[in-house]
């Protein structure tokens, strides 16, 4: 069976280097995992007083995350942390009280960056925010993608170092899912 990953792309461009990054891993990740980019970007600013009446946009939100299998974070990295855009993401994925999306739920973490550390400072951030909300994560190995012009091709990642690097860790995340998702051994 194919796992459905929601996939929260931390970056609201259209074109920036985690939203093609994402894409690429969904091709590359077929058929092990069905990967689906969950947008944010319609997201209101997390209020409080919104939560007896969410908007649609949330409501949207929390029935995709919750629909899927697992989720996947793509951060990019904005002064040494995750974007607020994701932030309020996972807030709106959390609230109301009692009624949060996360628990449980398989996920793990990947990124790309134009420098040489930037979404490593990310993920290493967003982690302890996964780990508070109750998203047991993929241990490793961490991806970082140092994105370059020639990275990726046709919408493909390109290197194949990098790609046989891919193709181990989707399987690594199939894994993980389909052993946190087993139903519990009974008597």
């Amino acid at each position: 069976m194919t796992a459905k990953v929601a996939v929260i792309v931390g970056s609201l461009r259209k074109g920036s280097v985690n939203r093609q990054f994402a894409q690429a891993l969904a091709k590359l990740a077929r058929p092990k995992l069905d990967l689906q980019i969950v947008e944010i970007g319609d997201l209101p600013l997390y209020n409080e007083d919104l939560e007896a009446e969410p908007p649609a946009s949330v409501v949207r939100f929390k029935h995709q995350i919750e629909s899927a299998d697992a989720v996947l974070f793509v951060t990019p990295e904005y002064n040494r942390t995750f974007s607020g855009a994701l932030k309020n993401a996972i807030e709106w994925g959390s609230r109301p009280w009692g009624k949060t999306s996360w628990p449980g739920k398989p996920g793990a973490i990947v990124g790309a960056t134009l420098g040489t550390v930037g979404t490593a400072a990310a993920q290493s951030q967003l982690r302890s925010v996964i780990a508070h909300i109750g998203i047991p994560l993929l241990a490793g190995p961490e991806i970082y993608l140092n994105f370059r012009p020639d990275t990726l091709k046709d919408g493909e990642i390109a290197d194949e170092g990098f790609r046989t690097l891919l193709t181990d860790w989707t399987a690594k995340f199939a894994d993980w899912i389909g052993r946190l998702k087993a139903p519990a051994f009974s008597f």
